[in-house]
């Protein structure tokens, strides 16, 4: 059931992930002034410290990196309990094949996947024990179709949808809420790596205020913009050559001696 955001978020403490940049920053503000207390988590101290300060509602840093794992649990161990997690971290290289970096591919999977594992193996067995939690993972519309150029980003957020799917399959029959949001294109540092237009870009502040309603639903799976997530749906259930050949891929065939 939709419920409005004081009540939603008054009152209940989360734990963001990825708060310093982009759309966990502007996520922070719309929490705030929803009524969330916050703990603000990314490498930056000094950038989780100016966040907590301009924000409306109490909020604390909570600097860590999420490529280690004694930093997340260390990060975890200072917080007190809390109602939920939402795991916004993550790292963008537009890629080709022909181009594979070993290294930004791999932070790739890192920060978007498996510092989701580690942020969840910190938290998941504290509110298994207590009965209820809410976990959200921020997904993205490039995780749901293979795409040129995304290497390393669509795969990890892939396997991020995949890691949600699980989790919301283990903890239905519980109190746990499970959910994961899939955003397009968003205005930040990120995506001004692209050199390509980008269909339903919108801003990180934007972006934010749709997270938020999309969380407050309480269904599983959102998406948005809506018309644009439509058509990676719609390219699960085309034929392989029709959606392959639609991105421009050619089949290179081998010579005949």
């Amino acid at each position: 059931m939709s419920k409005t955001a004081p009540s939603f978020w008054r009152g209940k403490t989360y734990w963001l992930v990825g708060a310093s940049e982009g759309l966990g920053r502007s996520l922070a503000f719309e929490l705030s002034r929803s009524g969330a207390t916050l703990y603000l988590s990314a490498r930056s101290k000094e950038r989780l410290e100016e966040l907590a300060e301009a924000l409306p509602g109490a909020a604390t840093a909570a600097p860590m990196d999420v490529r280690d794992r004694e930093s997340v649990e260390a990060a975890f161990d200072a917080i007190p309990e809390l109602d939920g997690v939402i795991y916004c971290a993550g790292v963008y290289e537009p890629m080709a094949a022909q181009d594979w970096d070993k290294e930004a591919v791999e932070t790739m999977f890192d920060v978007n996947l498996i510092g989701a594992a580690r942020v969840l193996g910190a938290v998941l067995p504290n509110m298994v024990a207590r009965g209820h939690g809410h976990i959200v993972l921020i997904g993205s519309l490039a995780g749901l179709s293979g795409l040129p150029n995304a290497i390393g980003y669509g795969a990890s957020k892939a396997g991020l949808i995949h890691l949600a799917e699980s989790l919301r399959a283990d903890l239905l029959p519980t109190s746990f809420n499970v959910q994961v949001v899939n955003p397009g294109f968003i205005e930040t540092r990120l995506t001004a790596k692209n050199d390509f237009r980008m269909p339903g870009l919108t801003t990180a502040d934007d972006a934010a205020r749709r997270t938020r309603k999309c969380i407050e639903t309480g269904r599983f799976r959102t998406y948005f913009p809506y018309w644009f997530a439509a058509l990676f749906r719609l390219a699960r259930f085309i034929p392989d050559w029709l959606y392959f050949g639609a991105l421009g891929a050619t089949k290179t065939k081998t010579p005949r001696s």
